[in-house]
């Protein structure tokens, strides 16, 4: 059942080669944080480019009901009149962040340090997952929070009233509660030190900066540490959101696998710390090429060419690179059914506390369409036999999970007979336009009776 309405079970089909250009939507991680340090600052930020999946709107409504101004001008183009650092005020009601939860830990961290107290919800899926790795952090602020058994949502947090900086040692790589951390420093006084052993994606890091915070970035023997400066006052920005790579995933991983394509997708952000896939199917031997390389935003952008590539090899994916590539792991797995040889995935404990247990759920799904795949709590393998070689013919688990229903989706457009999922309702929480997108480059994904 899924936590979005009524379920709609999608069916995906062999299609012919696919063709034409991929306007992806914009970043799902940049746009969250565009409405949250737009709040945060004092003025108008004016935002283009932003992704309108049903995760970003719920940011959206979140900063509105923390006393914020958010105005939607056209697709895209939003402005969002600040209330500046501390200058949050308490919601009248229950913030409902539905499926996100990058959302809901960021949204935490920026409130976590007001004399201010709110309740948080979210769909079936995200009241899943567990908070403590965010509100733990934020206990040493002088937060409190609330929640169901295990540090899950529902979760009301109680704002420190006098907050105080703090030095954290991030346990695992999580880009989500580095930054709900480095939000919450932003209303304490003094330095903050965030400490990462393995660089995470640095989008909270460089927006900061841009929108005046003073905060640096040294490597050292300990990690990658944070220092942010406390109680700034944010100065507005216009930003022009780059377009997704996770999004981007899906087309990209679709041409290579579909006999005949080349597809285009324009203005993908390559910031290293998100760009592990790509690098990765480069290789595994995918005609996969950059053209028009640029900086927008700070950030660097690119224009991605994929084509099929029948001669992709299986890899060792070196485990370091997982933080650069965690919610890209579900498509590669398709991707590694149609290469030839293991691709073997390590360091990917992640996976399995995510939208939905992602080792798991791809793994019964693809042997189901007849793909040999094996697991341990940290890695998985896929043996691929070439292109063309998944069998398919199965109905496969969303559970609820965005990337998941996609990925299958994928599967089926290079399977021998149709690959299914129960549910892909939860895509629009990232990827709103994935079936008209895929459409027009030739798929054949279709709304199936349930």
């Amino acid at each position: 059942m899924s936590g979005h309405g009524t379920p709609i079970p999608m069916t995906s089909t062999a299609c012919g080669p696919l063709s034409g250009t991929a306007e992806v939507p914009g970043d799902k991680s940049i746009s969250h944080r565009s409405l949250i340090l737009g709040a945060m600052a004092v003025g108008e930020t004016k935002i283009t480019g932003l992704l309108e999946g049903e995760d970003v709107i719920d940011t959206a409504k979140a900063m509105r009901a923390f006393g914020a101004e958010v105005v939607q001008h056209g697709p895209g183009s939003w402005s969002v009149f600040g209330v500046g650092v501390g200058g949050f005020a308490e919601p009248g009601n229950v913030i409902d962040c539905g499926n996100s939860g990058t959302g809901v830990r960021l949204i935490m961290g920026s409130m976590a340090t007001s004399p201010i107290t709110a309740t948080f919800t979210g769909d079936a899926s995200l009241n899943k997952r567990p908070m403590a790795r965010v509100t733990d952090p934020l206990a040493l602020f002088g937060a409190q929070s609330v929640g169901r058994k295990g540090g899950r949502l529902p979760m009301t947090i109680v704002g420190a009233a006098d907050p105080v900086p703090v030095r954290y040692v991030v346990p695992v790589p999580s880009a989500q509660v580095k930054s709900a951390v480095l939000l919450a420093g932003l209303n304490a006084p003094g330095e903050t030190v965030v400490i990462e052993k393995e660089a995470t994606r640095d989008h909270t890091e460089r927006m900061l900066a841009g929108f005046g915070a003073e905060i640096t970035v040294e490597e050292t023997d300990e990690g990658r540490v944070i220092t942010l400066t406390g109680r700034p006052e944010l100065k507005p920005q216009t930003i022009a959101v780059p377009r997704d790579p996770s999004s981007a995933a899906f087309p990209v991983c679709a041409a290579l696998i579909v006999p005949g394509s080349d597809v285009l997708v324009p203005g993908i952000g390559l910031n290293p710390t998100r760009a592990g896939l790509f690098t990765t199917l480069r290789e595994m031997g995918a005609d996969l090429t950059y053209e028009n390389e640029r900086v927008e935003g700070g950030e660097p952008v690119a224009d991605l060419r994929a084509r099929f590539s029948p001669n992709m090899k299986g890899i060792d994916v070196p485990p370091e690179r997982a933080a650069s590539m965690i919610d890209e792991y579900p498509v590669l797995s398709v991707v590694a059914a149609n290469a030839s040889g293991v691709t073997m995935m390590r360091g990917v404990k992640e996976l399995r506390v995510k939208e939905s247990d992602r080792i798991d759920a791809m793994a019964v799904g693809l042997r189901a369409c007849g793909v040999e795949v094996e697991e341990g709590e940290d890695w998985w393998s896929v043996t691929g036999h070439g292109p063309g070689s998944i069998e398919g013919g199965a109905t496969c688990e969303s559970h609820l999970d965005h990337r998941i229903a996609m990925s299958f989706l994928v599967a089926g457009m290079a399977s021998e007979k149709p690959v299914s999922v129960d549910d892909g309702s939860p895509i629009a929480t990232s990827f709103p336009i994935f079936e008209s997108l895929m459409a027009q480059l030739g798929a054949q994904v279709t709304r199936t009776a349930g």
